[in-house]
């Protein structure tokens, strides 16, 4: 059976939950990807041009620091990687977190949150721009995640 590790990025905490919730379905072990400056209501707010997440979403090569680093990655052949969708995109600390690991050989699948976009244009452009890796598939899920939808994606 494959190790599976659900790492994500949460700015409000509606991604840690269903992180959570895939990880304890999975067997996945957590990992989060957490800035080195912590995102504020003001930093998310979109529709501030000037506000952080605003700046960083409209430069594609910001790349915010990640606070924490993965030593175990080799342990794992699956790798879950969930975010909000920002501006039809993954956040641009997902790219960070895929630069700074060796994702190479693994299974990688992409889950996100959102209030209403898909996360078709996040996990299609992440498999463009990283085309050495294998992207899997994706899911938006919201937090009231089953089991049945967990393994459906995964499994």
């Amino acid at each position: 059976m494959s190790k599976i590790l659900v790492s994500f990025f949460s700015a409000s905490g509606v991604t840690k939950e269903v992180a959570n919730k895939i990880a304890e379905y999975t067997g996945g072990d957590l990992f989060e990807i957490e800035p080195v400056n912590k995102y504020t209501n003001e930093d998310l707010d979109w529709t501030n041009q000037e506000s952080r997440s605003s700046v960083e979403m409209n430069d594609p090569s910001s790349r915010p620091e990640v606070k924490n680093k993965i030593s175990n990655l080799n342990d794992y052949d699956t790798v879950l990687i969930g975010f909000p969708v920002w501006w039809d995109l993954a956040p641009t600390i997902i790219n960070t977190f895929i630069e700074e690991n060796n994702l190479e050989n693994k299974k990688i699948y992409i889950f996100a949150t959102s209030g209403g976009s898909s996360v078709n244009n996040s996990f299609n452009r992440l498999k463009n721009t990283y085309s050495n890796l294998n992207f899997v598939s994706a899911k938006r899920f919201s937090t009231n995640v089953s089991e049945n939808d967990v393994i459906n994606f995964i499994m």
